[in-house]
């Protein structure tokens, strides 16, 4: 079976409490709502991705328990193939908890439990070669982080692409070195690639396709995203929505933008999708709730 992308990082299941406002240290706080949702960046790009026809896979790991469960059947619910999911018999599978306020601004807790073992020997090479991209998001533990660099380098032939998240984004440029050289599309927000370059997202930009990435899409929040490729380079408009929690948005970005890199749609009009199905997400709670259908996009 072959694959347009194949995802690759941490599986948790999201607790998230709607909050008055989040608390500080020695401060108290209400919770107003409560809601359990499957989560992980990646996962939920992938969902995001299934949603929009793309044939997607998954590489990851769940414990044997009814957390890993859930994870896995949310998956097949949503056309997301799980062939590439280990199930360990021990260890817990991850937990992110999550405190959203009333603004939708967040702060999130995260328990990786068995996604933080994840060794290069236990994935299935024959499933990850079926993919023309795999997409990788963060771990939490040194050793899945290695396990995602052995797999780039034993696959020459798929293209890279990585959202960073805060994790990645804290490692010197050069231990992400080998996985830059082989990037078609670098995911950092704003905040990410200042800590990883020292610079603002333009000049940041310019250091990372120095460094081999082909394309570099930074998400700017409430002021959209920049996107280049070194020729072209496009500063575009958000859709207005109204934020009930931007929980997945920078996810959802990944999916949209993604779906235009598989269609060979214009650099632009890849910024322009990651920016329409970010929007749908801040409207429901929850990192996939919003995720739109090909159907609904605008172009």
């Amino acid at each position: 079976m072959k694959f347009d992308v194949i995802c690759f990082g941490a599986l948790n299941v999201d607790r998230l409490y709607k909050v008055s406002r989040i608390a500080a240290a020695d401060e108290e706080s209400e919770i107003l709502d409560f809601k359990e949702a499957p989560g992980g960046s990646a996962a939920n790009t992938a969902v995001g991705l299934a949603r929009l026809g793309v044939r997607t896979g998954f590489i990851g790991k769940v414990s044997a328990d009814r957390e890993g469960r859930m994870l896995i059947q949310a998956f097949i619910d949503e056309g997301v193939n799980t062939d590439g999911i280990i199930v360990s018999e021990y260890g817990r599978s991850g937990v992110v908890i999550g405190f959203v306020d009333e603004r939708g601004e967040r702060a999130l807790y995260v328990d990786p439990g068995v996604n933080s073992s994840i060794d290069f020997n236990e994935i299935d090479l024959k499933y990850a070669s079926q993919a023309d991209i795999i997409h990788l998001t963060s771990f939490v533990g040194d050793k899945s982080f290695q396990a995602q660099k052995r797999l780039v380098e034993a696959l020459p032939q798929v293209s890279v692409t990585i959202d960073p998240g805060m994790i990645y984004a804290r490692k010197r440029l050069e231990e992400l070195s080998p996985l830059l050289k082989r990037c078609l599309v670098f995911f950092p927000n704003e905040h990410e690639i200042k800590l990883l370059t020292g610079k603002d997202y333009r000049e940041g930009a310019e250091v990372l396709l120095d460094m081999g990435v082909k394309i570099v899409a930074v998400k700017l929040g409430s002021r959209g995203c920049y996107v280049t490729d070194g020729e072209e380079n496009h500063l575009i408009e958000p859709f207005r929505m109204k934020v009930v929690d931007s929980t997945g948005a920078g996810d959802a970005f990944c999916a949209g933008f993604l779906y235009g890199i598989i269609n060979n749609r214009p650099l632009r009009e890849c910024g322009i999708l990651g920016n329409f199905v970010a929007s749908r997400t801040l409207t429901k709670m929850g990192a996939r709730n919003g995720l739109p259908r090909k159907d609904d996009l605008p172009i």
